[in-house]
């Protein structure tokens, strides 16, 4: 199936019709029409014809089966990534490419598992929770979007993070008792990684440098830090000196007031033995 781009924008619209184009170039290459196409990559003609006008951005089976079919050598499928961007909001985009360049990320997460350590369960149940609902439709590109951010963890050379979960995100058994004792069990494979530290904070400590809310801090290749901040509706990108100063100084402290990393990880399996 190939789906419309939630929260389309002109960059990823521009990505769209190129695609379509490419493809549209290729079919007739082949001397294919658009109902040949379809009926050979058992898609509708309807679909075809929206994905190249850049209408509807292609499932990856779709660029597949189409590069096979026409004889691309590569050129429809090796657009794969492109596409595949092109399908998420900008805002993630934005954010993914940051931690893409990030030599360090750092993060405080006080509501729920920070993203880049969700499983595809939890990920789908938090946005299913969603008020107003999203579409099922919307779900699946959402989470699609998240897990795809999680292919920094392999990438080389290997960027450090440090995370520092509230200990309530923990205990909050979001999406049921199944899908919280596998979100457990993640961050103890996670955190078992020599570039991640998982720390707790406990709910008793009586000194609380992270009440403003979560926070994010990417250290990029060239030396800058950026910061990103989310909640509610806004999402905002951080590159003032005066506002990294500050979420370093409180990421810090946060940092400090949790479990050590070791500690932590017995916290989560004493957790997830309760669980």
């Amino acid at each position: 199936m190939s789906m419309e781009p939630y929260g389309a924008d002109e960059e990823s619209a521009a990505v769209l019709r190129t695609v379509g184009r490419v493809i549209k170039m290729c079919r007739e290459r082949a001397g294919m029409t658009q109902a040949g196409l379809a009926t050979a990559i058992r898609y509708s003609e309807e679909q075809v014809s929206s994905v190249e006008r850049g209408r509807r951005a292609p499932a990856e089976e779709f660029l597949e089966a189409a590069d096979r079919v026409l004889e691309a050598g590569g050129l429809i499928s090796g657009l794969k990534n492109d596409v595949a961007k092109a399908r998420f909001p900008k805002k993630v985009r934005d954010l993914a490419k940051l931690e893409e360049e990030a030599v360090e990320l750092c993060a405080y997460a006080n509501h729920v598992v920070h993203g880049l350590l969700q499983t595809p369960e939890y990920t789908r149940a938090i946005y299913g929770m969603r008020r107003p609902p999203y579409t099922e439709e919307q779900v699946d590109e959402l989470v699609e979007a998240r897990l795809a951010r999680q292919k920094i963890f392999d990438q080389q050379p290997a960027p450090v993070f440090g995370f520092v979960q509230e200990e309530v995100t923990l205990r909050r058994p979001l999406g049921g008792r199944m899908v919280m004792r596998r979100q457990l069990e993640r961050l103890l494979e996670v955190g078992q990684r020599r570039n991640v530290e998982i720390q707790v904070l406990p709910t008793d400590r009586e000194d609380h440098a992270g009440l403003a809310g979560a926070l994010q801090l990417l250290r990029l290749k060239e030396g800058a830090t950026v910061g990103h901040i989310e909640v509610q509706l806004i999402s905002r990108l951080l590159s003032d000196p005066k506002e990294i100063q500050i979420l370093e100084i409180r990421y810090g402290i946060i940092r400090a007031q949790a479990l050590t990393p070791r500690e932590s990880l017995a916290f989560i399996e004493k957790l997830l033995g309760e669980t």
